[in-house]
């Protein structure tokens, strides 16, 4: 289990909501890691909650000091995903505490613009079409973070590989509503 830190002294998150704040954070840190990484999960924790309820955990994790950052929501990096596993089959299987009130994915995908992806060939398998993609020129490397909370609220945040700079990073809600939906999905209990 890792925590990261909520500001990075280097560039500070410039966000509104605390959710985008955490999108960014968890981007920025999956970014010091280098592209071609695995998926990897977050479980997103109310950080006074933390400290009050859980302070040795909250010391562990850097967060019982006066001049801890001041964050409403401390991402937790979860077990890494077993290479191979289809991302639908390994959400299926999460079941969150009460104590976890969001929890983040970032996943690398290669993706066509829109202009590509009407001359993608009809009736292509899963396997073929991701061999299609691969080779065409246009294809784009991107790393996506997705997060959403219980109470429905959501954010995104979409990195393209030829533009891996902090300030390229776009953000939004309905960027990536798959992934969004299957992230939601695992709250549904």
């Amino acid at each position: 289990m890792l925590a990261m830190p909520n500001v990075s002294p280097s560039s500070p998150p410039m966000a509104a909501s605390p959710l985008t704040v955490a999108v960014l954070e968890i981007d920025t840190y999956v970014s010091s890691l280098g592209w071609d990484q695995p998926a990897r999960l977050f479980a997103l924790v109310d950080t006074e909650r933390l400290r009050t309820q859980e302070p040795g955990l909250a010391a562990q994790l850097g967060l019982d000091s006066s001049d801890a950052p001041a964050a409403q929501l401390t991402p937790i990096e979860q077990e890494e995903l077993s290479p191979g596993t289809a991302l639908d089959e390994f959400l299926a299987t999460i079941a969150w505490p009460d104590a976890v009130i969001g929890c983040a994915m970032t996943v690398e995908r290669l993706m066509l613009p829109p202009s590509a992806e009407a001359s993608v060939p009809e009736g292509l398998d899963e396997a073929q079409l991701a061999k299609w993609v691969a080779k065409h020129p246009e294809r784009q490397e991107v790393r996506m973070t997705v997060a959403v909370l219980r109470d429905g609220s959501r954010e995104c945040a979409v990195r393209l590989r030829e533009k891996d700079s902090p300030n390229e990073v776009r953000t939004g809600a309905g960027l990536v509503p798959g992934l969004a939906d299957a992230l939601a999905a695992t709250f549904e209990a």
